[in-house]
């Protein structure tokens, strides 16, 4: 059954070369590869499980699994094939399961994890992966995504309104290193938004240090699952397509454009194991991290780039460790600050959404999931951005059939 994943091309290289191969410049990339992951992407999980109605150690949980599962992914793919393989969690996914916690219980939404994983591990392990991404209509699930992540955007707009003495010198900054290139790669903009924020908080004396108590290490919260029709309708397909599709396409696409070739099939079983390991923990599911191998496979010797992935796993694992420190952090932050810091960290991700909703083919499909989702009116207990999906494809079906021909 696994007799197709890829072998890796070198032999496995032992603590030696790895060490040999290392350096201060692979040491940065990894550093702020993983910096990248640690901040925005960490809002969006803080933003959404709070909506959800999940407890501070539940938050700090999932947020243990996300790193400390995918830290072990990322040093394991990376060794092994001797690539910058780093492995995080599928930020669409995360913004999914927020609409779903509204009206689902959480042991409900896991059941829905562990039934992901199991879907990823065994199109993985068959071969059939890449024949699946072949026949999902790209544009109308990206019109769902664009959808889900609207709500973002619209939240980045409301705390500018709501708290500009937070909001407004976060976004000052973002913009400032957005459009000088040459300080945006010294310091990403995300993390210059971030550091400004957190002045900005001390200044206005809107967060008292008390509240981040000592520094203990994670206790994860073990989570059974809850099998409910509703939860694996509404997630399971959505999910999946995220990690595969919009994550681990992404990812792929990233490292072929820097000369690698990553192994896809082996990657996405990975993936599935990841997110097996994960749902244990209430942890949303493992993919293949765009941005982060963007960042640790942009300098150096390609064939040293590697030792970046297997930095950037450690740190994570570090940083998963230590989660209830950092959850309890953030969540005593003004929530203008996770609202910013989130939005500016979909900003991107949403103009993309767009563009590829409404580039070529199935515009009218895409429409329809965008204006479905948006709608967030679910039927039959299923929420509204499975709806988006099922109702983009029939109209696509219906009135863009020659798009299908075409694909």
């Amino acid at each position: 059954m696994f007799s197709h994943l890829e072998r890796p091309a070198l032999p496995r290289p032992g603590w030696r070369q790895v060490l040999a191969d290392f350096g201060p410049g692979y040491a940065a990339n990894g550093l702020i590869g993983f910096l990248f992951s640690a901040t925005a992407p960490v809002a969006i999980i803080l933003s959404v499980g709070a909506r959800g109605g999940l407890s501070e150690a539940e938050l700090a949980s999932w947020i243990f699994g996300v790193f400390v599962v995918n830290g072990l992914l990322s040093i394991l793919m990376s060794g092994l094939y001797r690539q910058p393989l780093a492995f995080f969690w599928t930020i669409p996914g995360t913004v999914l399961v927020g609409p779903a916690l509204s009206h689902l219980r959480f042991a409900e939404v896991i059941g829905a994890f562990y039934a992901t994983g199991a879907l990823v591990l065994l199109l993985g392990s068959t071969g059939w992966v890449k024949r699946a991404m072949r026949s999902v209509p790209m544009p109308i699930v990206m019109g769902m995504v664009a959808g889900v992540f609207l709500r973002f955007g619209l939240d980045l707009v409301r705390a500018l309104h709501a708290d500009i003495a937070i909001a407004g010198p976060m976004v000052a900054a973002f913009l400032v290193l957005m459009a000088l290139p040459a300080w945006g790669r010294r310091l990403p903009p995300i993390i210059g938004a971030l550091l400004v924020g957190g002045v900005a908080t001390a200044a206005l004396g809107r967060f008292d240090p008390a509240t981040l108590g000592a520094l203990e290490l994670a206790q994860p919260v073990v989570q059974m699952p809850q099998w409910s029709w509703a939860a694996m309708v509404e997630l399971v397909v959505p999910l999946a397509i995220t990690v595969l599709v919009v994550q681990n396409g992404q990812g792929v696409a990233v490292l072929k454009a820097a000369g690698h070739e990553p192994p896809v099939d082996a990657i996405t079983v990975a993936c599935g194991v990841g997110a097996l390991a994960g749902a244990l923990v209430g942890s949303v599911s493992s993919c293949l991290a765009g941005p982060t191998n963007a960042i640790i496979s942009s300098s150096g010797q390609r064939h040293r780039q590697y030792t970046a992935g297997i930095f950037t796993g450690l740190l994570a694992i570090a940083f998963g460790l230590l989660s209830p420190a950092f959850t309890r952090l953030m969540l005593h932050a003004p929530q203008a600050f996770i609202m910013v810091l989130a939005g500016l960290a979909m900003l991107r991700v949403l103009q993309a959404a767009f563009a590829a909703s409404f580039k070529d083919r199935f515009t009218l499909g895409a429409l329809v999931a965008l204006l479905v989702t948006v709608a967030d009116l679910g039927l039959f207990g299923i929420g509204a951005a499975f709806w988006g999906l099922v109702a983009g494809f029939a109209v696509s079906w219906l009135l863009e059939r020659g798009d299908f021909r075409v694909g």
